[in-house]
This record gives structure tokens, C-alpha cells and sequence, in this order.
């Protein structure tokens, strides 16, 4: 069913290209050549793919809690800015100190900035998704507001442009082999998916936070502390959108947290598009690997359909989102026929 799903999604999609002028197969000949042609490709893809992964799984945590993580891009910025000020107050650290301590400084700044909401829909029953999309904008402000004088880099001339200093070369997410830009967090991205997964599915914690999504009724009759799993839930899911603001940070190019362009220039939008490659992945950790790696190469071989196509971007943005709900959809019709199915046999 998910694959017909894709399949239908894909075929609108051609119908979009057909009225836009543009040409159907070369078209996707060119996002799959732009997304998976080679080996440059691929490790911009797997880039691309990786904040989806970590704000996934955090997504997955959360939702399976009974709990909604809209806020993956204020979570991104506060783990950036943590991570950021840990590696300019101690930037003469040994490499192989400095590079987990500002990974678990991205961790804890996201943690902290979920652990809010968290903390208001279970003591104060304030609704988690009005939280978290506030909070979002606050910490986009709290980053500009940092950049605009504490953290920025004084240009010569007194120009002022909102970025850090180059932050120490001790920080930097090593390279991987191959000579493309791939860098370490792809794999700090895949070992917090199976994390993600042995925490849910493979603890008494992990029990703890499904029983309370499915029926937190019936879960605080056991016994269990409801509250604070909900608080745990949201700091779990933050905790794994901040280190996707970390790696963001210390596995880019410039190595320096810039707040040009807005927030979402730097966080590629990626604390929403993590909750579509939750989505498509079924709420699971190791599956969302997948299917972030699938709207990373969406993302990625995107530009090279608009550049060949001549076609506007915000096609890419829309086939994403025919996706999303052909599958979606397609999941709820097929457990709609499991349980039919069901009742014939019984019967």
C-alpha cells in the first residue's frame, strides 16, 4: 500500500511537471541523477538527510509518548547555541574530548528546550503544540538577539554581520573516507536512531512512555508517573533536535553558527520536515532512517530538477507533501481492510 502510495503521489507529481510545461521523465530522471548520481550526490543527500534524522526520531519519541513535538527548530537552535558557547569557552580542548562535549551540549540545550513544554501540558495542562510553536519563535529570537552582540565576530570597519568566530578546529566533525564533504554526524545520526529505537522498544522506560501514549488513564491506575513521562518524552525529543543543531554547526563548512537569513536559513527547516520523515517512516526510529535519507535526496536532486526543468522550487515542496498524504492516507485504508479482513474471518 505505501509503495502504491508513492507511485500515485509520484504520478501527480507528473501532472504538476506536464502543467508547469516541463517534461515528466527527464524531470525525475534529473532529481534522481541530482540526489543519487554518484558519490558527491549521495553525501550531499545523506547531509541533507541527517537533521531530518535526528528530529525524526525525536518525533518518534515523542508521538509514541501520546505527545506532539512541533517545536524541532527552536530544540535545533538551542542545541546550537549551547554546543556553540561550550566550544568558544574551552576551544583548546583535545579533539577527541571537544567533539562529544559539544555533541552532549547540543543534547542538553534541545533537551532543556523541550523539557518546557513538557513541563506545562503535564503540570499546568498548557497544550504542548501551542508551546512548542511559541518556543520556536522565542529561540529564534534569543539567536538573533545573541548574534546581533554577545556571540558575533567583529568584522573590520565595525561591519557586523550576524555569526560566530571560525570556532576551533578541535570541534570539528572529522571527515569521513571517500573525499566528499560526509562527515561524522551522518553516523551520530544513524547511532541515535538505534537509541531511539532500543529506548522505545527495548527498556521498561521505553514501556513506561508507549503505555502512557496509548491510554494515560489506564497507565496512572499501574501506578506509573504519567507527568513525567511526558516531561521525559518532549526532553528526549529535544535532546535529539539539539544535537541536529550541533552537527548543523560543527559538520558545516564555515564552522560558525550564522543567524543570516533568519533562523530557518539555518536550520533548513529541517524541525518540520523531521516530522514528515517521522510520518512516512511509521513513528519508528530505524525506519525514519530511511525515509529521511528518501526527502534528503528529495531536497537534494530538487535543485538540479529546478535547474534543468526550469521549474519553480516549490514543486519539490509539494511532491513532498503528496507524499506525505498519499501514504498517510494509504496506511489508514490498510488498516481499515486489516480490520475488516479480521471481522470476516471471525465471522
Amino acid at each position: 500500500m505505501p509503495a502504491i502510495a508513492v507511485a500515485a503521489a509520484l504520478a501527480l507529481g507528473a501532472i504538476m511537471m506536464l502543467l508547469l510545461g516541463a517534461n515528466p521523465v527527464s524531470g525525475y530522471g534529473a532529481l534522481l541523477s541530482g540526489a543519487f548520481g554518484g558519490p558527491d550526490e549521495l553525501a550531499d543527500t545523506a547531509l541533507r538527510a541527517m537533521p531530518l534524522m535526528l528530529v525524526g526520531v525525536g518525533i518518534c519519541i515523542a508521538f509514541r509518548a501520546g505527545v506532539i513535538n512541533i517545536g524541532g527548530e527552536g530544540q535545533i537552535i538551542l542545541g546550537a547555541i549551547f554546543s556553540t558557547v561550550v566550544a568558544l569557552a574551552v576551544p583548546d580542548l583535545p579533539k577527541i574530548i571537544l567533539v562529544p562535549l559539544v555533541l552532549l551540549a547540543g543534547a542538553v540545550g534541545g533537551g532543556f528546550w523541550g523539557a518546557i513544554p513538557g513541563a506545562l501540558k503535564a503540570y499546568a495542562g498548557v497544550n504542548e503544540i501551542l508551546s512548542t510553536i511559541m518556543l520556536n519563535i522565542i529561540a529564534a529570537q534569543f539567536l538573533s538577539f545573541l548574534l546581533q552582540d554577545l556571540l558575533i565576530e567583529k568584522g573590520e570597519n565595525g561591519i557586523k554581520i550576524q555569526q560566530t568566530e571560525r570556532l576551533s578546529e578541535n570541534s570539528h566533525l572529522p571527515l569521513l573516507p571517500g573525499g566528499t564533504r560526509l562527515h561524522l554526524g551522518v553516523l551520530v545520526a544513524i547511532g541515535i536512531a538505534v537509541l531511539g529505537y532500543f529506548l522505545l522498544f527495548r527498556s521498561a522506560r521505553g514501556l513506561r512512555l508507549r503505555s502512557v501514549g496509548h491510554n494515560p488513564d489506564a497507565s496512572r491506575y499501574a501506578g506509573m508517573a504519567v507527568k513525567k513521562s511526558i516531561v521525559e518524552a518532549l526532553a528526549f525529543s529535544g535532546a535529539c533536535s539539539g544535537i541536529g543543531g550541533a552537527v548543523l554547526v560543527f559538520g558545516s563548512t564555515s564552522h560558525r553558527l550564522i543567524a543570516e537569513g533568519g533562523a530557518s536559513g539555518f536550520t533548513q527547516s529541517a524541525g518540520f520536515n523531521g516530522i514528515v520523515a517521522a510520518l512516512f517512516g511509521g513513528l519508528h526510529p530505524i525506519y525514519t532512517v530511511f525515509s529521511s535519507f528518501l526527502f534528503g535526496g528529495m531536497l537534494t536532486g530538487g535543485v538540479e530538477l529546478q535547474r534543468q526543468e526550469q521549474i519553480p522550487a516549490a514543486l519539490v515542496v509539494a511532491l513532498n507533501g503528496l507524499i506525505v498524504i498519499f501514504v498517510v492516507s494509504s496506511l489508514k485504508l490498510q488498516k481499515r481492510l486489516a480490520t475488516r479482513l479480521e471481522k470476516e474471518a471471525a465471522s
